[in-house]
């Protein structure tokens, strides 16, 4: 089986563990990723999409997974592999189909709005700065929130310093016996603050999505009168745009949730050098004592600069994607990867309901 193959048939039996675990947005997005990495690394890929064949290999290494599932999730993975394969044909023949749709549709709705250039310039530059306006109070909060998540676990930590250096002095002739707890309260102070600052900040990403749909849906109101007669073309340009505004406000929650980790992948290894120190000469003990506080304060601030920018971040993003509408607008002329991005939104549709299907079957 080719690497890619099996990295998909991997990923889906994780995904698809049991009922409660499958989600259609994060199988829709394993399968455009393999569909992606097919197309752009066919010379690596050795199957090159001979369907039968494929199926077959997936269906082989299936077997050998089926006893680590329950019945749910073995019935799911039996469809879902060929559903992905049929899905992939489909989308190969649509693919040159759609792209010279979506072309051909710009240019009609180029020409129909061009007696109105003027006002949809200014239709879209008043949607832009609008979108600006309202999404700055988000980044704003973001930004503050992270200033405040992050003070709250420097202040969290930075008294096991002064405890340990505390101890120290305590315990001079038995320090090691006497601090052996600390170490693992030292971790789980270190988890549960950064856990505490990742559910501060994950709400936050869902604030600035919703702005962006309300914005579209201004957008689409602003527009319409100007398209009566070319509304498809329209609505589909608008409906890339809620994708890509979707893809930002996903991206910023990964960002947020892997800073968040890696925050915590680099003040864990404070603990195992303490558990280190434990064993080791008194020396090494206290000169951790002596560098804990400016080193749990170095780690979050270098998180604090790193964060602290998404929200700005994600709404430069959107507004570049919005003047990039205005000038597909203006031109008539569709982007190299329109079309891609509206077939991974068909995707996403054709997995939500396949998996609304197979639920209500097992059900």
């Amino acid at each position: 089986m080719s690497p890619k193959a099996a990295t998909l048939v991997l990923v889906l039996l994780a995904v698809a563990g049991s009922r409660a675990d499958v989600s259609a947005d994060q199988v829709a997005s394993v399968i455009w990723k393999y569909f992606m990495e097919l197309g752009t690394n066919a010379k690596d890929t050795v199957d090159q999409l001979q369907q039968a064949e494929l199926t077959k290999q997936l269906n082989t290494l299936l077997q050998s997974n089926l006893e680590t599932v329950n019945s749910y999730a073995t019935d799911l993975q039996r469809r879902l592999v060929p559903f992905a394969t049929e899905l992939q044909a489909r989308l190969a023949q649509d693919s040159q189909r759609l792209k010279e749709q979506i072309q051909g549709e710009l240019a009609e709705l180029q020409a129909k709005l061009s007696p109105y250039a003027d006002e949809v310039h200014q239709q879209i530059g008043t949607n832009i700065r609008q979108l600006q306006a309202q999404l700055s109070p988000y980044a704003e909060e973001l930004r503050a929130q992270v200033d405040r998540s992050a003070g709250e676990l420097r202040r969290a930590l930075e008294p096991y310093g002064a405890e340990l250096r505390e101890r120290l002095q305590e315990h001079a002739g038995s320090a090691q016996a006497s601090l052996r707890p600390y170490a693992d309260r030292l971790q789980q102070q270190i988890d549960s603050g950064v856990e505490s600052l990742q559910g501060q900040l994950a709400p936050l990403a869902d604030g600035l999505k919703a702005q962006v749909e309300r914005s579209v849906a201004e957008l689409r109101r602003g527009l319409s009168p100007y398209a009566q007669e070319v509304q498809g073309g329209l609505e589909r340009q608008l409906a890339r745009l809620s994708l890509q505004a979707e893809r930002a406000a996903a991206e910023l929650r990964g960002r947020l949730a892997a800073s968040g980790e890696e925050l915590r992948a680099q003040l864990s290894p404070l603990a195992q050098e303490l558990r280190e120190a434990l064993g080791s000469e008194g020396e090494s003990l206290h000169q951790l004592a002596q560098r804990l506080d400016e080193r749990v304060g170095q780690t979050v601030e270098a998180f604090r600069r790193q964060a602290a920018p998404y929200g700005e971040l994600f709404g430069q993003q959107l507004v570049q994607r919005l003047e990039e509408l205005r000038q597909k607008l203006d031109s008539g002329t569709a982007g190299v990867e329109d079309h891609l991005d509206l077939l991974e939104k068909e995707v996403q549709e054709k997995v939500a309901s396949f998996l609304s299907t197979a639920e209500q079957a097992e059900s």
